[in-house]
């Protein structure tokens, strides 16, 4: 945990944060923080700053708060992701938190079990605690959105647009294309929306579906990756790509 996530619960009338629980215990038995020293601090949808421990006993952490810096800037990007296994998808949500994606549509598809729609991980609550996690390794303040569409064809044809507008620049990494990213124009596109499939690939009509709506097939290669290890090295190559392109401006 590199930031002490508060909530607007936290707070006292005096202006300092009370916390119990799991963060508490993380600063008591990890970070072994002593009255006067200070912690790495954010407050949820808000700034980050410092918290100077007032108080640390075995039920309560008093912090004196101090926000005063901006979170990390954003991705610009968007997923559209079909669901994928419960346990994959675990270590997807802290991953896209702490990569910096503004909305996730968690999405039905042709190969994706019916019986992960069951599953306690799509639970709000379970949700949350997840995307938390990822902005506590980050140091961000700010979670992302996540939709769940149980029917894909409908969320394309009818929410797709509204949700992610218009002018974003649409990707669909693809095995069958044999255009690279770099061809995309993606690092000069101020946002992106990605569509991932399951494990086992969109099946065509849902790929011949997302292409009638603007996204344009790219390959990542000859290697066939998971969703868990998909998503990353995506989000990771879009930001390079567009670190790269601004380096070069400057």
């Amino acid at each position: 945990m590199n930031l002490l996530l508060l909530f607007d619960e936290d707070f006292l009338p005096d202006g300092t944060a009370r916390l119990t629980g799991r963060r508490a215990q993380h600063a008591r038995e990890v970070l072994r923080a002593e009255p006067g020293e200070t912690l790495r601090v954010g407050r949820l949808g808000g700034l980050v700053g410092t918290g100077e421990v007032l108080e640390n006993t075995a039920d309560t952490l008093r912090l004196r708060v101090s926000l005063t810096e901006p979170p990390p800037e954003r991705a610009g990007v968007d997923l559209l992701l079909a669901i994928p296994r419960p346990k994959a998808l675990k270590k997807v949500l802290p991953a896209v938190a702490s990569l910096g994606v503004d909305r996730v549509v968690l999405v039905n598809a042709a190969r994706v079990e019916k019986s992960y729609f069951d599953s306690k991980v799509l639970a709000p609550a379970f949700v949350q605690e997840l995307l938390l996690q990822g902005l506590e390794q980050a140091r961000d303040t700010r979670l992302p959105e996540v939709h769940v569409r149980e029917r894909f064809r409908p969320f394309i044809e009818d929410e797709l647009d509204t949700l992610f507008g218009r002018d974003a620049l649409r990707l669909l990494p693809h095995p069958p294309a044999r255009q690279p990213l770099t061809t995309t124009g993606v690092e000069r596109a101020p946002r992106v929306v990605l569509a991932i499939g399951p494990d086992g690939g969109w099946v065509p009509f849902e790929a011949e579906l997302l292409a009638a709506h603007g996204f344009h097939p790219f390959t990542l290669g000859p290697r066939i990756l998971r969703v868990e290890t998909a998503v990353p090295v995506l989000l990771g190559q879009v930001a390079l790509l567009r670190d790269n392109t601004s380096s070069l401006r400057t």
